[in-house]
């Protein structure tokens, strides 16, 4: 798009530190076009975009990750079973197994303003917190088509008829600490084969997994299937991103945190 990208690394910058997130805003909106900024707390986002006067997009924060949900309705959008009127996902039913992570937030914003049915298996002490549930259903309430969530702590119960099966670390960053405490809890969300088959998934169903993944998370005969949409989805991070830029740097827009 004939821009010039600055990239700032952890090495560069040191948001909140050896200067205030409020001044690193206002420097960076004096130079800029506008600021995408991976961070760990989301408040550190919201302070960014309080006082910039650039529009700025979230790339990562402990609680959405608006990126991949762009990423991840592309690739369904190009995988569904059947098209219908403009992007043609109403009715469309995805399963999210395991963790509830900031990729599955955006992701449930998304399905509940395209009309895609949610369904998502977690275990009893792992599930969508209250707020987290609240903001999902006040993106279906804003939606003239809206999608439903469905949550559940059994897996077979999630995927039934399910055309994508999703799922994420079950042990994200910051979490280290509790890996061995995680990997057992979600021991029985692993995606397989078996599972698909045992709780009644589409017969055409897809996987996905925004990636890294580790091997105790899906089998390795669903991850390098013809059923896997892994990489084609990792590719699509480019043009998801190329897309929201696009929307609202080039075009200066509003953006909605």
């Amino acid at each position: 798009m004939g821009g010039h990208p600055i990239f700032l690394g952890a090495a560069d910058i040191q948001l909140g530190k050896s200067e205030s997130l409020r001044d690193t805003s206002i420097v960076l909106s004096g130079m800029l076009s506008g600021i995408t900024a991976r961070v760990g707390p989301h408040r550190d986002i919201e302070e960014l975009a309080k006082w910039s006067t650039v529009p700025v997009l979230n790339a990562l924060s402990d609680r959405y990750h608006p990126f991949q949900a762009v990423t991840d309705l592309l690739t369904i959008v190009e995988n569904r079973p059947s098209g219908g009127p403009g992007l043609g996902l109403e009715n469309t039913k995805i399963a999210w197994i395991g963790d509830p992570t900031n990729v599955l937030i955006d992701l449930a914003i998304g399905a509940m303003k395209l009309g895609i049915h949610l369904a998502v298996a977690t275990p009893e002490e792992y599930r969508i917190p209250d707020a987290i549930r609240t903001i999902i259903q006040n993106a279906a309430d804003s939606s003239p088509h809206p999608g439903t969530l469905r949550e559940t702590i059994v897996p077979e119960d999630a995927v039934k008829d399910a055309c994508f099966l999703i799922n994420d670390t079950w042990t994200s960053m910051g979490q280290e600490e509790e890996k061995a405490k995680r990997t057992k809890a979600f021991a029985n969300y692993r995606i397989t084969n078996e599972l698909a088959k045992r709780g009644g998934a589409d017969p055409g169903w897809k996987y996905m997994h925004c990636l890294p993944r580790y091997f105790e998370e899906v089998e390795d005969a669903v991850f390098y299937s013809p059923r896997s949409k892994v990489f084609e989805q990792s590719a699509n991070r480019l043009w998801a991103a190329v897309s929201v830029i696009h929307s609202f740097v080039v075009k200066k827009g509003d953006i909605d945190m």
